[in-house]
């Protein structure tokens, strides 16, 4: 693996917001969000927040504590947040919180959170070393210190 001289960036550097509408092909007959469907908008947030901190290709290795805690219908709006925890060697943590929002009240609700683990890959799909994380928020360093044991338990 080649070293080379990498910058440390806080976690407000790569954080990404998307948002998307729940439209009928998104759900079940019951016009409920399905939850594979959100997975992979959560899995898509957290891809380009791995890869804008790594500025490296980035794959998942893995999608922790996945909660699936309200359903979204048709018509929602559904933010997406995901935001580097810690960078390790190769592989960065991100925390994915999801919100739905009806149209009309404009009442927003947590309706999914999950860790993904991204590895960073070079031009030849080998893992390579990525930039470091300085935590500032409280929050920020209480995720940055759980991180480790989240780690250690996979």
């Amino acid at each position: 693996m080649k070293k080379i001289k990498l910058k440390i960036k806080t976690p407000k550097d790569s954080e990404t917001i998307m948002t998307e509408v729940v439209c009928p092909n998104d759900t079940n007959p019951m016009g409920i969000l399905q939850g594979g469907k959100l997975v992979q908008w959560m899995d898509i947030a957290s891809a380009i927040c791995a890869q804008n901190h790594t500025e490296n290709i980035c794959v998942t290795a893995s999608i922790d504590n996945v909660k699936f805690k309200t359903p979204a219908k048709v018509g929602d709006i559904v933010t997406i947040k995901a935001k580097i925890t810690r960078a390790f060697n190769t592989s960065v943590e991100i925390f994915v919180q999801v919100w739905s929002k009806k149209v009309i009240s404009q009442k927003a609700y947590l309706i999914n959170e999950a860790y993904f683990t991204f590895v960073a890959i070079d031009d030849y799909g080998n893992p390579c070393e990525v930039k470091g994380l300085k935590p500032v928020t409280a929050d920020e360093k209480k995720q940055y210190n759980a991180a480790l044991k989240r780690k250690e338990q996979r």
